[in-house]
Parts: C-alpha cells; sequence; structure tokens
C-alpha cells in the first residue's frame, strides 16, 4: 500500500506575523538600527524616553521588511516625532 504524497497542492504565502509576533531577525535586516537603540539606551541609563528616535527609527526597519505588521506610527506612540503633511505646513502664514 502507498501513499500519494501532494506536496504541491499547498502553496506557503508568506505574510507579516500578526500584532504582538515579533520574529528574530535573523538576516540582521534592521541590525545597525537596534544597535544604535542599544548604544543609545545603554548611554542614557536605559531611560528609553530619550531613545525614542532611534526606537521609531527600528520599528520603521522592522515593518519595511515584514518583520512585524505595519502599524501607523501615530498608534505606535510616535505622534510627536512625524512630520507634518506638507499641506500643513505653514498653513498659518496664508497672504
Amino acid at each position: 500500500m502507498s501513499t500519494a504524497m501532494n506536496f504541491g497542492s499547498k502553496t506557503f504565502k508568506p505574510r507579516p506575523p500578526d500584532k504582538g509576533s515579533f520574529p528574530l531577525d535573523h538576516f540582521g535586516e534592521c541590525k545597525a538600527f537596534k544597535e544604535k537603540f542599544m548604544k543609545c539606551l545603554r548611554e542614557n541609563g536605559f531611560d528609553n524616553s530619550k531613545c525614542r528616535l532611534q526606537s521609531k527609527d527600528y520599528l520603521e526597519c522592522r515593518m519595511d521588511n515584514q518583520l512585524m505588521a505595519k502599524e501607523p506610527m501615530e498608534k505606535l506612540g510616535f505622534k510627536d516625532l512625524m512630520d507634518p503633511p506638507p499641506n500643513q505646513a505653514g498653513q498659518d502664514s496664508k497672504p
């Protein structure tokens, strides 16, 4: 008796991990950002409030490389570090 193994019937489609999942960066795609963030933490006595820009850059790298699900940076607590949209910059100085 033999059983037919049908490996071709299902295909694996990669997708970003679910929210809350934080897989390892096996290929080191965001290693430079992680190192800058860790250096900042060490230099500031592990006070993460002083390293928010590095943290933002690291999370953006992870999202860009599909190491975590895309989220608006405002939703991750970085609204104050975001640039205003070009159409809102300088609205107060209308002729």
